[in-house]
Order: structure tokens, then C-alpha cells, then sequence
């Protein structure tokens, strides 16, 4: 049976919801995110389980953020269903750039700009904003489990002036000349990358962790500038810009490939150590066991 009405019920309930003014759509991300916690038992369990072990808290300071966590989730699902309503005026009131001047300067070399992120805050208005801030954004992107979802999905994003390419498919060649060509393409290195990961320390246990980022730097000689998107407590976001990341070339690509991604990883667990609540602590993160580790 055909899921295509997925798509048009999802594309009905985004019209609808950017209907609404911005602080009640936050309001009934609050409720929903809170709703979600009291049901979703197994990801609840899996992100204390996890915070507790990785943070060293204790059961009701795990607890406490892991419940703010799912009401900015609730908060997050409405945002990315209005994303059509998004204007150049909303997002200079609703998205404000830290730092902007690492982006601007990395972008002048004409060589593009990878930036490295995480499922930190709402990621997709991440790229929304620094595309509709003037940056010319490019995103590689995963296929979600329902095609529909992926469909509705990429229109939010081209709708914000993102460029899509879609990983697995021979569309990755385009993408790399897109970088080349002077786009900044986002690269999201918080999540298992299974057999075809390098193991590096996370949160106090080795977890396999993607090497894409760091091939693609390497290879293309592009620069590499962190880029995170963190909710204000007064309403809307802050895109936060870190110094660029250094690449070194000693010779020993598959080194110097390690060595980055240790140091990618670090300066994504500092920021989620900043804010913990913003980070997507049930996903499976530590899912692939690393050979040392015991039974």
C-alpha cells in the first residue's frame, strides 16, 4: 500500500501550525515534549541510562535534563514543520550568529567550508539559518526510514535555500564539487558509524565514530569551522561559530585522519558538556562494541 498520504497529512498539519505565532507554537512544543517523555518509556530509560553513566549524575540530575531534553524535542518537531513559514525577517529575530566572522573568513578562501555539528538543538534550522543568514548551504543528507518523510523533509530545506545531496548515491561526487565550488556543507559526526567508524573516546567509552568529515577535509584541503544550535531561554536560537579546526598533513593519511577525529569529537562533547539538555541522548550512540571493551 502506498504511504503517500503520509506525505500530505504531514504537509496539511505544516500549513496549519504555520498558522500560528511563534511563542504559542512553542507553548504546544512544551506540551507535546512533555507528553512524549510520558510515553516514550524506552528512550527515556536509554537517555538516563546513558547521561548518567557518561556525565557521572545522579538519578534526579539525570533526570531533570533529560525531561527538558524532550520538551525541547516537542519544541524542535513544531519548528521543523515550520519551516515554510520562515521569512528573512523571522529568522533575524528568531536565529542569531555568534561568531560569525569564522565562517566569513574560512568562506573567503574560496575553497568551501565544512562545517562540523551534531544532532545539538534544532539542527535543521541550523542549516535554515546560516542558508537564509546569506551563507550558500549544501547538505548530506540520510534517507529517513519512510520515504515520505524524506520527501517533505528535503522541501523544507530547499525551501531555506539548501542544497541537497543524498549519501550513498553517486550524488556525493556532486557534493564534493559543490564544496569546492565554495558551498558550506554541514557534517553531522555524533552518530554510530558502525564497522566502517575509527573508535574514539566519548563520554568516557570508545564509540565508533565517523570518518567522512575528515577524509573530505583532507582531500578537498578545505577548511573546517564547529558550528552548534542552541535554544535561548527567551525564545528562538543561537547558531554558535568555534575558531576552525587545524588538519595536519604529517604524511600518514590514515593518522592524520585518527587525530582529527579525536579532536572533532572532543569539541562536540565540550559543547554538549555546555548544554546537556539540548543533546539527543537516546540515540544509540555506543551501539557498535568496540574489541577492548569487556563482556
Amino acid at each position: 500500500m502506498s504511504n503517500a498520504w503520509h506525505y500530505y497529512f504531514l504537509k496539511t498539519a505544516s500549513r496549519l501550525i504555520c498558522l500560528l505565532p511563534y511563542p504559542w507554537l512553542l507553548a504546544l512544543g512544551r506540551h507535546l515534549g512533555r507528553l512524549y517523555y510520558a510515553l516514550a518509556a524506552r528512550q527515556r530509560e536509554r537517555a538516563l541510562a546513558q547521561i548518567t553513566a557518561g556525565m557521572g549524575l545522579t538519578r534526579p540530575e539525570a533526570e531533570r535534563i533529560i525531561r527538558s531534553l524532550f520538551v525541547k524535542l516537542g519544541q524542535t518537531f513544531l519548528e521543523v514543520m515550520y519551516l515554510p513559514a520562515l521569512d528573512q525577517a523571522k529568522v533575524c529575530e528568531y536565529i542569531a550568529i555568534e561568531n560569525r566572522h569564522y565562517l566569513d573568513e574560512a568562506l573567503a578562501l574560496g575553497k568551501g567550508v565544512a562545517v562540523l555539528s551534531a544532532h545539538l538543538g534544532n539542527w535543521e534550522w541550523l542549516g535554515a539559518g546560516l542558508s537564509m543568514h546569506g551563507f550558500p548551504v549544501a547538505s548530506i543528507v540520510k534517507n529517513q526510514p519512510n520515504d515520505q518523510h524524506t520527501r517533505i523533509l528535503n522541501e523544507f530545506r530547499q525551501h531555506a535555500g539548501i542544497e541537497i545531496f543524498t549519501r550513498g548515491t553517486t550524488e556525493l561526487v556532486a557534493a564534493a564539487k559543490a564544496l569546492k565550488n565554495g558551498r558550506v556543507m554541514g557534517f553531522f559526526s555524533d552518530q554510530d558509524a558502525g564497522k566502517s567508524g575509527v573508535f574514539v573516546e566519548f563520554f568516557g567509552k570508545m564509540a565508533s565514530t565517523p570518518v567522512g568529515m575528515a577524509v573530505f577535509a583532507r582531500r578537498l584541503a578545505v577548511p573546517v569551522v564547529p558550528a552548534f544550535i542552541v535554544r535561548r531561554p527567551e525564545g528562538g536560537h543561537r547558531i554558535i561559530v568555534k575558531p576552525p579546526l587545524g588538519i595536519a598533513a604529517s604524511g600518514d593519511e590514515a593518522t592524520d585522519d585518527y587525530n582529527f577525529t579525536v579532536e572533532a569529537t572532543r569539541v562536540i562533547e565540550d559543547t554538549i558538556r555546555c548544554y546537556p539538555d539540548e543533546w539527543l541522548w537516546f540515540q544509540k550512540r555506543w551501539n557498535t562494541k568496540w574489541a577492548g571493551e569487556q563482556a
